[in-house]
């Protein structure tokens, strides 16, 4: 199954987004997540759309947070619906502020201190959020939609559509991802990269037409499995995660 490695790259973002957080609070016999109750919370909901800057076809996603969430758990849902490994630094950027998980400049904040309705308060309100700071994907988050009706959401995220698998991780940045994309729909002429490229995905196997399909592919069912696990094991607990024994 083409799709059975992207399932198992989602699981590993999923389990590693929520190993760097600590949980405290709750009671672990309820569903809790975060500070989302479904009975009262249905209208606080913001839907983004998330685009990759500077490549083309484009790759983007629109999905559904907490209007409340806070942006270090923002980027875990991003790295999920994006399909990164969450394996480099990032950060946010409103205005001339940076939200960071390591704050330091005078410009930067604490992203685990800030909610997203704290800046994103009018409908096309932006954020950019970067990844990876050697190849630089830049990434511009715009709110759609902030009063997404959430009545049929059984978790308090859900990716409603996307395009494009994500570029592979430590692939250079939007330069040579392009360049990746121009050997992988050229073989004929770049026959050499090309094979060495198909090494890289695991798709030796594979025909040119199936190659095709998994580039543009994005399997939305996957990531809202994830971003499911994700909620669950991120609820409340009834002790602390770090206390001392």
């Amino acid at each position: 199954n083409r799709y059975s490695a992207n399932s198992t790259t989602l699981m590993r973002r999923t389990l590693i987004a929520i190993a760097l957080r600590f949980w405290s609070g709750g009671n672990s016999s309820q569903d809790k997540v975060f500070t989302w109750h479904k009975e009262t919370d249905v209208n606080y909901f913001y839907q983004l759309k998330i685009t990759l800057k500077h490549v083309e076809p484009a790759v983007w996603r629109r999905f559904v947070v907490p209007a409340n969430l806070t942006l270090d758990r923002l980027h875990d849902v991003v790295q999920i619906v994006m399909g990164w490994d969450d394996s480099h630094l990032h950060n946010f950027k409103f205005k001339k502020q940076i939200y960071t998980e390591f704050p330091e400049a005078v410009n930067e904040t604490d992203e685990a201190e800030i909610r997203l309705n704290e800046l994103l308060k009018s409908k096309r309100n932006k954020l950019t959020y970067t990844y990876d700071f050697g190849d630089c994907w830049e990434h511009e988050i715009v709110l759609e939609d902030k009063s997404h009706f959430g009545d049929e959401m059984q978790t308090p995220f859900e990716c409603v559509e996307g395009s494009m698998m994500c570029p592979p991780e430590d692939s250079g940045g939007p330069e040579s991802y392009m360049h990746f994309l121009k050997v992988i729909f050229d073989p004929q002429n770049n026959e050499e990269e090309y094979e060495a490229y198909l090494e890289i995905l695991g798709l030796e196997e594979k025909s040119e037409s199936d190659i095709k399909e998994f580039i543009f592919s994005y399997d939305r069912d996957v990531v809202n499995a994830a971003l499911q696990l994700y909620a669950r094991w991120s609820r409340e607990r009834t002790l602390a995660f770090n206390d001392d024994y």
